[in-house]
């Protein structure tokens, strides 16, 4: 059976993502969080979704778009989720302090 990692840093991505929407909303934030479980069980069915960002790492990473957020991970098995950001925030500062 495939199946998906989260690193630390993505794990915790996540987890600031929700408790930001929850303070307003917590169905909001419990349906966001279950669109991200979505995508990542969707890019472990076809890992090759997406598309690389030479401009934002030179590191074998697929980028995927759920919301306004970046879904950033490796192609690996299992599927690696390396980060989870918006799509506003410095991505490229962020992928180079890891």
């Amino acid at each position: 059976m495939k199946s998906f990692d989260l690193t630390p840093d993505a794990l915790e991505d996540v987890l600031s993502i929700w408790e930001f929407i929850a303070e307003d909303s917590i169905e909001a934030a419990n349906r966001v969080l279950g669109q991200f479980n979505d995508a990542f069980q969707q890019l472990v069915q076809m890992p090759g979704l997406g598309h690389r960002r030479r401009d934002l790492t030179k590191r074998d990473l697929r980028f995927w778009t759920v919301y306004s957020y970046l879904i950033i991970y490796s192609q690996s098995d299992p599927l690696l989720i390396v980060r989870v950001l918006h799509g506003k925030r410095n991505v490229k500062k962020l992928l180079k302090e890891r």
